[in-house]
């Protein structure tokens, strides 16, 4: 890669693979990013262990400043990576959607055995809040939320309004983040709407969103 080209890690979240992330993949390189996806066994291994292998993904990339976007419970796998120690290389992140606060979603899941099987081991220091990590204050964190209310969470009771259909927004934020948005897109669509791929590049660049920007939606 080229000396002054940035890269930028994307991380999934529950149930996918890293092939989910590549149309903001996509919008990021239009950016001027070089991008790499990061697949991890989102049920198999809790967000702890699963932050081990993205550690160690980072550290094998060759580039003098790297980022990190990451969806839903990548985040978490996120959050666990910084608090385990990132390179001196490091420099912003980015989460879409991720329940920095606890899942309501995956609490309800939780209560029937049926849920917590198909929920595995992302319970685990992962989306139901117990035990995460602070983020490290010195490391830059903008977080995006959703509020377009189209997913699973519409077919469950207890979601708090306004949300993503999957994740409410108060559930995105977190303590020691430099940044934070709201956008109308559903949880999905934070990985395919180009607006969002611009606010996560002006984050990337400039350390924090577009907040007066006039964005075509």
């Amino acid at each position: 890669m080229a000396a002054d080209i940035e890269a930028v890690v994307l991380v999934h979240g529950l149930f996918m693979r890293g092939a989910i992330m590549l149309p903001l993949a996509l919008q990021l390189e239009l950016a001027g990013y070089e991008t790499h996806l990061f697949s991890y066994p989102t049920r198999a291994k809790s967000p702890a262990e699963n932050a081990v292998a993205l550690r160690r993904f980072i550290h094998n990339i060759a580039t003098w400043r790297m980022h990190v976007v990451a969806h839903s419970l990548g985040g978490l796998v996120l959050r666990h990576a910084a608090a385990q120690g990132l390179s001196g290389r490091f420099g912003r992140a980015v989460t879409l959607g991720t329940p920095h606060r606890a899942s309501a979603t995956a609490r309800l899941l939780a209560r029937f055995p049926a849920g917590r099987q198909l929920l595995n081991r992302s319970l685990e220091r992962g989306l139901l809040g117990d035990d995460l990590p602070p983020w490290p204050r010195p490391l830059s964190l903008g977080s995006v939320a959703g509020m377009l209310p189209v997913g699973l969470g519409r077919l469950l009771p207890g979601l708090p309004q306004p949300n993503d259909g999957t994740v409410a927004v108060e559930e995105t934020r977190l303590e020691g983040m430099t940044d934070h948005i709201v956008m109308p897109v559903s949880h999905t669509g934070l990985l395919l709407r180009p607006a969002v791929a611009a606010q996560v590049a002006s984050f990337l660049r400039h350390g924090h969103f577009q907040h007066d920007a006039a964005v075509k939606w």
